[in-house]
């Protein structure tokens, strides 16, 4: 099958995703202009050669949300224009209006597509040396070193929303197994493990300062202000703002970006996404996957600072 400006695609591909009849649909019926047909048509050949070719996709019917979803963000970590992508969406859900109609498909996996508009832009993500310098900025001659330290430690080392810090209690964590239990967004339950700084750190809290700042209203919470009451969201975020102002690290960072550098730095060590999800507490692994594209241009930078022919 061949097309002015597409790229070449066989009869029997053509045939399998249905692009002879998707073009008679947009020239009949919608009254595209020429100029859109080859386009739409354009971005769907490429759709179907990379869909075929990387997972062995058999045909329209066999595409799922995941297969879109992926090649759409492929896009952007290939530099595409925004404008590009966004009419690669659009050709996708004007695709999928035709497939329905037609009875290929009973549902549209292009719905809940995002738009590049749409689309996160994650916060700067630490280096493991910036969240060192981080924990080496609390004094150790501080009142609530131990507390801070083990905030800082548990925080990183388990990925917690700030959310979290503040609900975590004593029995959560389970420093024998290295685990701590966390119940996150809508109460949901999860299993985390920490190293053994950060387990120690806890540890070093729970026996040298917290019994001491403990005068029964701490409801059970791990981690108390210096009243002897659980922490509080915004004082939690004045203790970071203080231990930033101290270890002259310049990145703008946030209590979620202790979360966001806890999960690109696993994702750069070779961890599973999966296992980072259930780690971070996402429902959809498609939140996770938003990491794998700071991750891919974190390599990006490395091959172009290292390579000697770039």
């Amino acid at each position: 099958m061949s097309r002015a400006g597409a790229p070449p695609i066989s009869d029997e591909l053509s045939r399998r995703f249905l692009l002879e009849r998707f073009s008679e649909y947009l020239e009949l019926e919608l009254g595209s202009s020429p100029r859109t047909r080859e386009a739409y048509l354009r971005d769907l050949s490429l759709l179907a050669t990379w869909a075929s070719t990387r997972h062995r996709v058999s045909g329209a019917a066999a595409l799922e949300a995941a297969h879109l979803r992926e090649w759409v963000y492929e896009q952007k970590d290939q530099g595409r224009a925004a404008t590009t992508i966004k009419r690669r969406i659009s050709a996708l859900r004007t695709w999928y209006r035709f497939l329905l109609a037609e009875g290929v498909v009973k549902a549209d996996p292009s719905e809940k597509l995002e738009s590049p508009r749409g689309w996160r832009r994650l916060p700067d993500v630490l280096t493991v040396r910036e969240v060192e310098q981080l924990i080496d900025a609390i004094p150790l001659e501080d009142a609530m070193a131990f507390r801070d330290r083990a905030l800082l430690e548990l925080a990183y080392g388990a990925g917690l929303r700030v959310s979290e810090w503040c609900t975590l209690e004593v029995k959560d964590v389970l420093l024998d197994e290295l685990v701590v239990r966390v119940f996150g967004k809508g109460g949901k339950e999860r299993l985390v493990p920490i190293g053994r700084k950060a387990a120690g750190a806890v540890g070093m809290y729970l026996r040298e300062l917290r019994p001491r700042l403990e005068k029964g209203k701490g409801e059970g919470r791990l981690f108390l202000n210096s009243r002897g009451r659980p922490l509080q969201r915004m004082t939690a975020w004045t203790i970071l703002k203080k231990i930033i102002e101290r270890s002259g690290v310049t990145k703008p960072v946030t209590p979620h970006t202790l979360r966001h550098s806890f999960a690109t730095h696993l994702l750069e060590g070779g961890a599973d996404l999966r296992a980072v999800q259930e780690m971070l507490g996402h429902a959809d692994i498609a939140t996770t996957q938003l990491y794998t594209h700071v991750n891919r241009e974190h390599l990006r930078q490395v091959h172009k600072q290292f390579h000697p022919r770039t």
